[in-house]
């Protein structure tokens, strides 16, 4: 690949001893370069990691997803690559599903990609997809495009969304800060590729709280969209035009619009 399509795996951590190894081997499979970012761990993940041939950046202390994130943003573009995709170490993500993302995002350089859990649905405990449903629907308000899945950890970012590593957001809430930025900031698209939703099995509690953090989301979201202003005009936005979903097999095609 030229250097402005070098991409590479992008997986922050935190205390997935069960998981990470496996994470993380089948994310070396594809033949791309792995960045593991753990976060504070306290149990034997660094020690897993550092026997796998990655790049393992470390927090002493636990300091958040999302400064675990820009960490691996500012590792990624120390060592030049033009894109990453990210994926969570707790095996909710299958990397079988990154080359998916990676070609959408090739074929469409000036978007985000999202690995959307619309498949399956069924498996969300009902709590987690009422908190996503209405992430989902401010989100997109702020970012006054429809969005599917803004809570999803799996996606492709592009060179243009990388240089928003310094955006002032904390914890989950720093996934949402770079979908609004890059969306009114940047002008990038949003893709929504589907994938799998898998809560089934023996994942670890979710570090997300449905309560505190889509609190901080909401309160986040809330004042970006009065930042930006034009607020009935975003909203309308956000409903009026089409979801982009590509759920061809790589190179097969285009991707095609659901209404919002």
């Amino acid at each position: 690949m030229s250097d402005a399509l070098r991409w590479c795996v992008l997986i922050p951590c935190l205390n997935e001893e069960k998981a990470i190894g496996p994470v993380v081997k089948s994310a070396l499979r594809l033949g791309a370069p792995v960045i593991v970012i753990d976060d504070g761990s306290s149990d034997r993940t660094v020690e897993i990691v550092s026997a796998l041939p990655v790049t393992l950046l470390r927090h002493t202390r636990r300091q958040g997803k999302g400064e675990a994130l820009r960490t691996g943003f500012r590792e990624a573009l120390r060592q030049g690559f033009g894109a990453v995709v990210t994926m969570d170490g707790d095996g909710q993500h299958l990397a079988e599903d990154i080359p998916r993302l990676v070609d959408v995002g090739k074929r469409f350089p000036d978007h985000i990609v999202i690995g959307a859990r619309l498949l399956h649905r069924e498996q969300q405990p009902k709590g987690r997809r009422r908190a996503n449903a209405l992430a989902d629907w401010g989100i997109s308000w702020a970012c006054a495009q429809p969005i599917a899945d803004t809570q999803s950890g799996q996606r492709w970012y592009p060179r243009s969304a990388l240089d928003l590593v310094e955006l002032d957001a904390q914890n989950f809430v720093f996934e949402a800060a770079v979908l609004i930025a890059a969306s009114r900031e940047k002008g990038l698209g949003i893709v929504s590729v589907p994938i799998a939703s898998r809560y089934e099995g023996s994942f670890r509690l979710s570090h997300f709280s449905p309560i505190r953090d889509v609190l901080r989301i909401s309160m986040y979201t809330a004042g970006r969209i009065f930042h930006y202003g034009r607020v009935r005009a975003s909203y309308s936005r956000s409903r009026a035009q089409p979801l982009v979903v590509d759920d061809l097999v790589p190179s097969s095609g285009i991707a095609h619009q659901l209404s919002a």
